[in-house]
């Protein structure tokens, strides 16, 4: 069986194969890649590919249907948005996701944008590398504040449990509520109710076309005028026009953004680059060495387990 790549996993070759070595040993092949290809080049890839190895970049309808062999799509990222998956079900190709693998390192950055909004870090930095003082800074603890979890899956209970280690008020919206997070303490409210109480509002949401502009201008212009806005999820999920216009004219205090609706660079025009008050960073959220090691782990078992008739993670 072949088993190819289409794009880097952020681990060196050997890395992945020793991740790989089930399969390997069991005679089957990997072609590894270690850099971004061209769409020729992954449509060359595909076409006698029987599993395919992923991460976040769109897989489109015309590269799925390039592999008259494929039977597997195995993602390294937790959603599975970028990959068309009524091609795969018509095809009916198996995908599976890395759910998990990100956990950690996505609830950390986002506690982290929290602090960095609540204690003006980006422009702290500035102040001090241009000869300033602290005068006019006063910043927020993290304690006391409410926190509105929009999602509350793997990431979103993690992020829970770290504001909670805070000493946060910790409110959630799903549209499952999940017993475990009632019992570690999240209060569910409607999607209105959390974004008009909340002190700081996270997305952790999946995207689909039910979520795209979850927070919409609506539940923006509902916030309190302190409310900080991040996310770490899909960028997709905000309007994110809105959420620019509300912070240039102040009916929210900030926001920390690590999504975008594409993947960087974001064009010059974005409206979230011109907006005040944000900070912006390039879709690190899932970004450690210890996630990315897990990923190819997870990536690696679902190719075996699939293998072996006993697929696991499977979204498609």
């Amino acid at each position: 069986m072949k088993i190819v790549m289409l794009e880097p996993l952020g681990v060196k070759e050997e890395t992945m194969r020793e991740k790989a070595k089930p399969f390997l040993e069991a005679g089957h092949q990997l072609i590894y890649c270690g850099q971004a290809l061209t769409k020729e080049e992954k449509l060359e890839r595909v076409k006698d590919a029987d599993v395919l190895i992923i991460a976040n970049s769109p897989l489109t309808a015309d590269i799925i249907r390039a592999g008259e062999r494929l039977k597997l799509i195995s993602v390294g990222f937790t959603g599975v948005d970028h990959v068309d998956l009524e091609t795969c079900r018509q095809r009916g190709i198996t995908v599976c996701n890395a759910q998990g693998y990100a956990t950690d390192a996505t609830g950390e950055l986002a506690v982290a944008l929290m602090l960095a909004c609540l204690r003006d870090l980006v422009p702290c930095d500035q102040t001090v590398r241009t000869g300033g003082t602290a005068a006019g800074y006063r910043g927020n603890t993290l304690k006391g504040k409410t926190v509105g979890i929009v999602g509350t899956g793997m990431i979103g209970k993690r992020v829970a449990a770290l504001c909670q280690a805070f000493g946060c008020k910790v409110l959630g919206y799903s549209r499952s509520e999940s017993q475990e997070g009632k019992l570690m303490g999240i209060e569910y409210k409607s999607l209105k109710a959390v974004c008009q109480e909340s002190d700081i509002l996270t997305i952790h949401a999946p995207l689909s076309e039910a979520t795209r502009h979850l927070i919409d201008k609506e539940h923006i212009d509902s916030m309190k005028k302190t409310a900080i806005l991040i996310n770490c999820a899909r960028g997709a999920l905000v309007d994110n026009q809105a959420l620019a216009e509300a912070l240039n004219e102040e009916r929210i205090a900030k926001a920390g953004i690590d999504v975008f609706e594409i993947e960087p660079p974001i064009p010059a025009d974005h409206p979230l680059l011109h907006a005040k008050n944000v900070i912006l960073t390039p879709h690190v959220g899932f970004l450690s060495e210890e996630s990315l090691e897990a990923r190819v782990e997870i990536v690696c078992d679902n190719v075996l387990s699939w293998i072996q008739g006993k697929p696991i993670n499977v979204k498609a």
